[in-house]
């Protein structure tokens, strides 16, 4: 679907047709409603001058107005504003329909395109800016519907018209053959002049979107730390730019608006000149000079939805080509046509695995910073393996390899066997879940996070609630399973958060269940009673743990200890103590330090005996 680069009208008339091939038939209806329109408006001139002939001038010659004439001026000119009217609404609601059907319909597809992506083209796009591709580039890029199918009617309108007056009058009709085309190149100079202005003003919408989306992402850390000032500052720079762009683009359709109104009045005045010498001379009658000024007059505004078009296409461009950017956008993962056994327990191995992610550099290069080197690690069906190490140690990227949400840059990870690039889409999901490190719950009910739209039933989900020890807390709730939790689950503290993305998980009875850090935010009793219960009722689920505390870590069938992207060690809490420093220094830590805390306590306390 992409469209070539070339000259700035070429491309857009291009992006144009794309959005015609999607909507075919309602742009058909809009073009024809206007067509109808663009006629209807030259035969008023028309209905005018023949009313004007017919019936007026011979009333007025005669002092008064027969109701066989009062009537026909009526059925005349009312027969034709109904049909132009008729017209108008056909126009309208046509054109609407293909602007927001074409708009809706990519939305979806940037939206599906956003979930085909993997996570890794993701980390390098701010969420606030494709916030901006999906609605505000979505609707720069097809707004031109609008005033599109009306300016197609106004080059019927302008053809009709022009042969009308070279009809009625030749020798006006040359001063209309100059007002016209002096009105395209009017809207002309105004479209290239607002192309680099609106094209500037669009790009500035997307960086207010993207500054006001973190800052209301990261208000918690903004309040905590007193940085109202320092933000409110910083979105007041992005948005003095945009005002700064939308005010060049208001002088410069100041500047323009003028002249294009001016140059159909002068138009009118040189008609009505012209038409009194003529008249005056015989030449012509005053019905024709009233038909051909009211022409040029009524034709005016119309052929403004010429610069309006022109107008939008410098939007157009910018639009797409932000959004053709997403949609052109490569390295979704693909699927393979396994499928996993289902069965109580799955193994997990991964072989040699290499992964590194792409950060921009200061010269918006892409360039790889490795996070994982070599990693093999076995994780037996039915065991609970703990993934222990200092912080950026690799363990997080671990955790995601093993749910294919990113793949590796080399090395492989299989489930029972089965590569996991092997399997059909939606075959890992079924057979392992994540409860990740940073809760996420949606703006629903605590029934609707735990089921996710999936049909459990009530008893399955306080099971799973049970097991997470939030049973207690949920029906403690004003409104129990059907209380809403608010947006990120604002209503609940972390440990309440952490509890229902665990039941969410438990209640899917996975194959293979990764926590990772899942219990961080809970106190450590707590954590023990779910760890407990956890164990008790999925002794047939593998599980894979990220862990800090020595509670968790002691469950542990097998510990794997990673330093820097690097498996250094593997085996019991015990083994592990005895033969690997690092470890050893790790766990024992908070031990350490407050053995030390002791023995500074009590040679203060000796030292004032």
């Amino acid at each position: 679907m992409s469209v070539d680069a070339g000259p700035s009208l070429r491309r857009s008339l291009r992006i144009v047709g794309v959005g015609v091939r999607r909507e075919p038939r309602s742009f058909a209806l809009a073009v024809a409603g206007s067509t109808v329109y663009g006629v209807m408006t030259v035969l008023t001139a028309w209905a005018i001058g023949r009313v004007t002939r017919e019936e007026i001038q011979p009333a007025v010659a005669a002092g008064h107005a027969t109701t066989a004439q009062l009537m026909a001026i009526f059925g005349w000119v009312a027969g034709v504003v109904v049909a132009n009217v008729v017209g108008v609404v056909i126009r309208r609601i046509a054109a609407g329909f293909t602007m927001f059907n074409v708009a809706a319909g990519f939305r979806r597809e940037v939206t599906r395109q956003y979930l085909r992506l993997p996570l890794s083209w993701h980390h390098r796009h701010p969420s606030g800016q494709l916030l901006s591709n999906a609605n505000a580039d979505v609707e720069a890029t097809w707004n031109v519907f609008a005033p599109l199918p009306m300016a197609i009617g106004v080059v019927v309108m302008l053809v009709a018209g022009v042969v009308e007056m070279v009809l009625v009058a030749p020798a006006m009709a040359v001063i209309g053959l100059t007002v016209f085309p002096a009105l395209f190149v009017a809207n002309l100079v105004f479209q290239r002049a607002m192309s680099p202005k609106v094209s500037r003003a669009q790009q500035l919408r997307a960086e207010v979107s993207e500054v006001a989306h973190e800052s209301f992402e990261a208000a918690l850390v903004v309040k905590a730390m007193g940085r109202e000032e320092q933000e409110a500052a910083r979105f007041e720079e992005v948005a003095r730019r945009l005002q700064v762009a939308n005010v060049d683009v208001g002088r410069t359709r100041g500047t323009f608006d003028p002249v294009i109104e001016a140059i159909p009045t002068l138009g009118t005045l040189a008609v009505l000149a012209v038409g009194a010498e003529q008249v005056a001379s015989g030449a012509l009658t005053p019905a024709a000079v009233v038909q051909v000024a009211y022409l040029i007059s009524v034709l005016a505004f119309p052929v403004r939805a010429l610069g309006w078009v022109l107008g939008e296409l410098p939007r157009t461009v910018v639009g797409w080509d932000r959004v053709d950017a997403v949609l052109q956008a490569r390295g979704e993962l693909p699927f393979g046509t396994a499928s996993v056994p289902r069965r109580d327990a799955s193994a997990m191995r991964l072989d040699s695995v290499d992964y590194a992610y792409e950060v921009m550099d200061e010269h918006g290069r892409l360039s790889p910073f490795p996070a994982l080197h070599g990693v093999t690690i076995d994780v037996p069906a039915g065991w609970t393996t703990a993934l222990v190490g200092p912080t950026g140690s690799g363990k997080s990227t671990l955790t995601n390899l093993t749910l294919r949400l990113v793949d590796p840059t080399s090395g492989v990870v299989t489930l029972d066997g089965l590569d996991l690039r092997e399997v059909a889409k939606g075959g890992v999901s079924a057979a392992a879940t994540l409860v990740p490190q940073q809760t996420f719950l949606f703006d629903d009910t605590v029934r609707g996070n735990i089921t996710l739209g999936a049909d459990f039933g009530d008893d399955q989900v306080w099971w799973a609630l049970e097991v997470a020890q939030a049973a207690g807390f949920v029906r403690e709730l004003p409104a129990g399973l059907d209380t809403r939790v608010g947006e990120r689950g604002a209503s609940l503290s972390g440990g309440q958060r952490q509890r229902v993305a665990l039941a969410r998980a438990i209640i899917r009875r996975p194959q293979l269940l990764v926590l990772d850090d899942a219990t961080s935010a809970v106190d450590p009793a707590v954590e023990l009673q779910i760890l407990g219960a956890l164990r008790e009722s999925s002794t047939e689920t593998t599980v894979l743990v990220v862990a800090y505390r020595m509670s968790t870590i002691t469950l542990a069938d097998d510990i794997v200890y990673v330093e820097l992207g690097r498996v250094l060690d593997h085996g019991t809490h015990a083994e592990l103590l005895a033969r690997c420093e690092g470890y050893e220094h790790l766990v024992t830590a908070y031990a350490r330090e407050a053995a030390e805390r002791a023995a500074v306590a009590a040679d203060e306390q000796g030292a004032s005996v």
